[in-house]
């Protein structure tokens, strides 16, 4: 405990941490063959389309967050790997090198996300990226940790209705059962943003519950899967979370006209934005992504030392 607790004050003070990035590109053909092989679930669009937008990703990374020590993007296989990525900059991760090779191929990101801590040499403090999360101003370490405890915002929730809310419940009472706590019908959930991890503490929750998370493991997102809300609920109730929002805007692009969200790439309002896809037509959907591709490409028009 002593030796986790020094490297983390080491880390904090040179400001050092790393940043995980899952990805899937759904256009990809071999990913798509894997797909209609292994489920019998029809592809859900909004969750596995690629706008084409993780390339602004990473140059958001190296202009308004310098402290980031070393960048991880997680993905299936070789033919996930963007062509414009500098594969000596990023760390490339397959789904191979962190997940039991019994649970692969899988197309569940709460799969994906019970791995992520083992990582090879990923920073005892780290960020977690959905691929559709963009820094947009400068931010600092500390907007996300301090003196070893990362910095998020929690809600109370009572209600559960739907798959989500229910993984999200299951989350928060494998939490509680890692710690020994009574179980209760109140359930918390973190804040809709990146989020802070202490590998140590992910761990030590992975051990301590190791038969009830692989119980859970599906190809396929199901209603009795756990997520990383499980690892945040973990830190949360061991005094390991500073209870403070992220600076952060969420739009969907369902109920979002064109103007307003070019208007939140070029003139942000919050550290982050994130950028939720919904189902649109066809038609809709082009319209949005060259409106988004283009206010992106102008916001950060220069390569990142991430890209060839």
């Amino acid at each position: 405990m002593l030796f986790t607790r020094l490297l983390r004050i080491f880390a904090d003070l040179f400001c050092d941490m790393d940043l995980v990035i899952t990805y899937v590109n759904g256009n990809d053909p071999f990913w798509q063959s894997q797909y209609q092989k292994y489920t019998n679930t029809p592809i859900l669009e909004k969750r596995f389309r690629d706008w084409g937008t993780l390339v602004y990703l990473f140059r958001g990374i190296e202009t308004f967050m310098p402290f980031i020590r070393k960048v991880h993007l997680v993905v299936s296989s070789p033919s996930q790997i963007p062509s414009w990525i500098d594969t000596q900059t990023v760390n490339i991760v397959l789904h191979e090198d962190i997940i039991p090779k019994e649970y692969l191929p899988t197309f569940n990101s709460n799969t994906i996300e019970m791995h992520l801590h083992r990582i090879e040499d990923l920073d005892e403090e780290y960020l977690y990226f959905n691929d559709d999360l963009y820094p947009m101003v400068e931010c600092k370490s500390t907007d996300f940790f301090r003196g070893g405890k990362g910095v998020l915002g929690f809600s109370h929730h009572f209600i559960v209705s739907g798959m989500y809310k229910h993984i999200c419940k299951n989350s928060d009472s494998a939490a509680r059962k890692a710690l020994g706590m009574k179980s209760s019908w109140w359930f918390i959930r973190p804040q809709h943003t990146c989020t802070p991890m202490l590998r140590s503490e992910c761990e030590r929750a992975y051990g301590i519950l190791k038969e009830d998370i692989l119980a859970t493991l599906t190809r396929t997102r199901e209603g009795n899967n756990l997520n990383q809300y499980l690892f945040l609920d973990y830190l949360y109730y061991k005094g390991l979370i500073i209870r403070e929002k992220i600076s952060n805007k969420h739009i969907s692009v369902g109920i979002t006209s064109i103007s307003k969200i070019k208007s939140a790439i070029l003139n942000p309002s919050a550290n982050l934005l994130c950028i939720n896809d919904v189902h649109l037509s066809e038609k809709r959907y082009e319209e949005m992504r060259k409106a988004v591709l283009d206010a992106f490409e102008e916001k950060f028009p220069q390569k990142s030392k991430f890209e060839n």
